[in-house]
């Protein structure tokens, strides 16, 4: 007994351990000013500011039928805006059944500011999905750059700036490109842990399918007794089916506490730019509808080369 109780008070030691040091150390991950310090060539900037194009139109295969058309606007005063997340989630959808790398991670730049704009416990997170990011983009740069070189001096092009990090025409311009290359490569293995860019797709590949989920819940109108689930309940749902069977113990214990450290509904609804449940619903639809189409078809060219369960 005396040996169950003092295991017991190590594992609750153990969590207040963890929880302390996710506060910390996120603390020093999320963004502390504007772009200023970004746009090296292995810092890249993770938001556009320059640019500010008007929200495109849906196709009409992603609207409900007869149901409200869905007004995505910008966002004053906020780094997350849905429009853009739209914009380069539809850019990323090649015509040939592709998925088009740059729009793609673009597309990420935006979740990520959704993510940080949840609060420091949701940094804990979000810097790792940052890491990938960047490590894809540097893996198509350091690629671009070392093809750059081993060309003759009247066949080299100019080199790709940081500004596309080699991903719109080397090996890294699409999945497919990136998954055939890499294994042409060598760059990948089945048996061990490897920093590749397939490896690396697939957990934001996971990533991208919680935020699906837990999107999805936020979309979903009251329970029988006119209840909605809160933003931590959905996310700890989502967590469960995408990424909690992929992670260790210890890892699944720090989400549920940052899980309890999510803010209200009301402020996700901000995020989009919407006031009501009542607004919100067909916004986030359609936000779904092109995560799902991005997801299916990264999960479809995955599967053909067996990159599912890669270490």
């Amino acid at each position: 007994m005396v040996f169950i109780r003092r295991r017991t008070l190590l594992r609750y030691l153990l969590l207040t351990a963890m929880l302390a040091l996710v506060l910390f150390v996120s603390s020093f991950w999320l963004p502390q000013g504007g772009v200023r310090d970004c746009g090296t060539v292995w810092q890249p900037c993770l938001s556009f500011y320059r640019q500010t194009p008007k929200p495109p139109p849906f196709p009409e295969a992603w609207l409900d039928p007869g149901g409200p058309q869905p007004l995505i606007k910008e966002c004053p005063g906020q780094s997350f805006q849905a429009w853009r997340l739209m914009l380069y989630l539809k850019s990323s959808l090649s015509d040939d059944d592709d998925i088009l790398m740059e729009p793609y991670l673009q597309s990420w730049d935006q979740l990520l500011n959704f993510m940080e704009a949840l609060g420091t416990m949701v940094g804990f997170f979000s810097q790792k999905v940052k890491e990938k990011v960047v490590l894809i983009r540097e893996l198509s740069l350091k690629h671009s750059a070392e093809a750059h070189w081993k060309r003759g001096p009247a066949e080299r092009p100019r080199l790709q700036t940081p500004a596309s990090f080699g991903l719109k025409n080397g090996v890294y311009r699409s999945v497919r490109s990136m998954v055939e290359a890499e294994l042409k490569m060598g760059l990948v293995n089945f048996s061990r842990h490897t920093d590749s860019g397939c490896r690396t797709l697939l957990r934001l590949h996971r990533s991208l399918l919680w935020l699906k989920l837990m999107l999805e819940g936020l979309a979903e109108g009251p329970d029988a007794d006119g209840q909605y689930k809160t933003p931590g309940e959905l996310s700890r749902d989502a967590y469960k089916v995408a990424l909690a069977p992929h992670h260790p113990w210890v890892l699944r214990q720090a989400a549920e506490l940052v899980f309890l450290a999510l803010p209200e509904r009301q402020y996700f609804l901000q995020l989009v730019c919407v006031q009501n449940q009542q607004e919100a619903t067909p916004v986030l639809r359609v936000i779904i509808h092109a995560l799902m189409l991005v997801h299916t078809r990264t999960q479809r060219i995955l599967a053909e080369h067996g990159m599912l369960e890669l270490p």
